[in-house]
């Protein structure tokens, strides 16, 4: 499967766009975001996991980044609830399940060579910085070479000015709603802009995001061309 495979545009997927599809585990089910290979694959994907549900033991070659949307992600680390950000590195292993049902934002085989490090971040008592524009906080979660992760909240009318990402730019709109010169995104909308993309995006009625830039370069657009 190749599903938004060309990385060099621009995607934007809205909370309606897509419909939830059955996965291998009953229970769970997925809205593929972007995805490059069957059920082995490249992808970004929204995971639900309905009460009771588990998913069967596997292995995470390349990697696996999860963000919790809500309710409580389980496996062998312990209970993971709304907010927990979570790096599990290439060769690592679990049975994820939950008990009481959850939504998951999901990344597979996604980490750089060298990438490492297992990361588990309570993002509801994690500590805010100040952003480069009044309004703007930000709360870095992980960077490794050209690749940087973090949570941006924008306060009602904050604006950002005209800016170019190198090595592209992924969003997923958290809550509020994020807004550029090419559209309006509510709560749940992804947008990934390429290598070089540019804009100047806003909140005017404020907006929290989960931002991943700098991992779309001139490499992995080589790696993923085919």
């Amino acid at each position: 499967m190749r599903l938004n495979a060309d990385f060099t545009r621009r995607v934007v997927i809205r909370p309606d766009d897509s419909p939830w599809q059955a996965s291998p585990s009953p229970g769970v089910t997925r809205r593929l975001l972007d995805r490059v290979g069957d059920e082995a694959a490249r992808a970004t994907s929204l995971v639900r996991y309905a009460p009771g549900s588990v998913f069967p033991e596997h292995a995470h070659p390349d990697g696996e980044e999860i963000l919790v949307l809500d309710g409580v992600f389980s496996d062998h680390r312990g209970d993971h609830g709304p907010g927990t950000y979570l790096r599990n590195p290439d060769g690592s292993r679990h049975a994820p399940r939950s008990e009481g049902g959850c939504t998951l934002f999901v990344k597979l085989r996604q980490f750089q060579q060298g990438d490492d490090e297992a990361v588990r971040i309570d993002t509801l008592s994690g500590e805010w910085r100040p952003g480069l524009v009044p309004g703007l906080r930000v709360m870095p979660l992980h960077s490794f070479g050209t690749q940087h992760t973090a949570l941006v909240d924008w306060a009602p009318g904050t604006v950002f000015q005209p800016h170019t990402h190198w090595g592209g730019e992924e969003i997923l709109v958290l809550s509020g709603q994020f807004e550029d010169e090419h559209g309006v995104y509510p709560a749940g909308s992804w947008l990934r802009s390429p290598h070089l993309s540019r804009h100047a995006p806003h909140a005017p009625q404020g907006a929290r995001i989960l931002v991943k830039t700098g991992h779309l370069d001139e490499d992995f657009l080589k790696r993923w061309a085919a």
